[in-house]
């Protein structure tokens, strides 16, 4: 059966079935829509009793349902400068060490920091040997993803691709895959230096947005698009404090973050499968960048 589903990944025509799926879950359909609502919920064991809208009336959309916000106090954030957020609800995929340039997917299945960064060769040297964690998060998860450490926003890099499942399953079947899946690439100068947080795309994931820009993806156009922003003393900077939303999805996904070589100790007592709580404790800063290097400007 295993095999079948993964077979189907590569035959399926995912393009076309995420396109229906966004259609149809920001549509108004009024009994429709809360009928999908409930049996979803019901079907996933979503807990309403965090959400802030705790009745499903409340939403008219799908997508409204499945970005909903928590309530106030639910995801209290780690304390401690020196402390670093888990960015969202959800589970460990992998974590650990970037092997020069080589970052786990799964047991036998590498890819390498390169293809993840679009081929951006120098980016990719700033992650050499650092630390990398990947969280996916499944579709009874919380969905909006938050910043693990303050950060100046410095580029944002949409990649297309394809649009495999994130799954384990899948992760453990389809070679590259965070590196061929559609994603978007967060670039923030932290106190440690640079920091990257990748959103990644998947098969009915109708969309992925973030604070800063709204809707990044749809349009799916074919083509790499690179944004760059300021720095901190000027016009139109964006810097976002640790716990803050930065982006969201409309349906499940996958989250990688990337930290230089020498930099952060990732939580011990997290390992491959943990379950992930936004704002607890994803690890610990253990060397503030100096003022040449990509610390945030004051």
């Amino acid at each position: 059966m295993d095999k079948l589903k993964i077979k189907l990944q590569y035959l399926l025509p995912k393009l076309w079935l995420t396109q229906l799926a966004g259609w149809f879950a920001n549509k108004k359909a009024g009994a429709i829509t809360q009928f999908v609502i409930k049996t979803f919920a019901k079907a996933y064991k979503v807990d309403m009793n965090e959400a802030k809208d705790s009745q499903f009336q409340a939403y008219s959309t799908f997508n409204d349902f499945f970005i909903r916000a928590l309530k106030d106090g639910a995801r209290p954030i780690i304390e401690g400068d020196d402390k670093l957020a888990l960015p969202a609800d959800g589970a460990v995929s992998q974590l650990g060490l970037i092997q020069d340039d080589q970052i786990l997917q799964a047991k036998g299945h590498h890819y390498t920091l390169e293809a993840l960064l679009a081929g951006n060769f120098m980016l990719a040297d700033k992650f050499r040997n650092g630390q990398f964690i990947t969280t996916y998060l499944s579709p009874r998860d919380y969905h909006r993803v938050h910043m693990p450490c303050d950060g100046l926003l410095k580029e944002m890099i949409y990649v297309p691709g394809d649009l495999f499942s994130v799954n384990p399953l899948t992760a453990a079947n389809v070679p590259n895959l965070f590196a061929r899946n559609e994603r978007i690439i967060c670039l923030f100068e932290t106190q440690f230096g640079p920091m990257i947080q990748i959103l990644v795309g998947a098969t009915i994931v109708g969309s992925i947005e973030t604070v800063w820009c709204g809707m990044v993806t749809p349009p799916r156009e074919g083509i790499i698009k690179r944004w760059t922003y300021p720095q901190a003393d000027k016009a139109g900077a964006i810097f976002l404090k640790k716990g803050e939303e930065m982006g969201r999805f409309k349906l499940g996904s996958t989250v990688i973050n990337l930290f230089p070589e020498n930099t952060v100790q990732l939580n011990k007592d997290l390992m491959n499968g943990s379950v992930t709580l936004m704002g607890e404790q994803l690890g610990s800063i253990i060397n503030v960048a100096g003022n040449d290097n990509n610390a945030i400007s004051e």
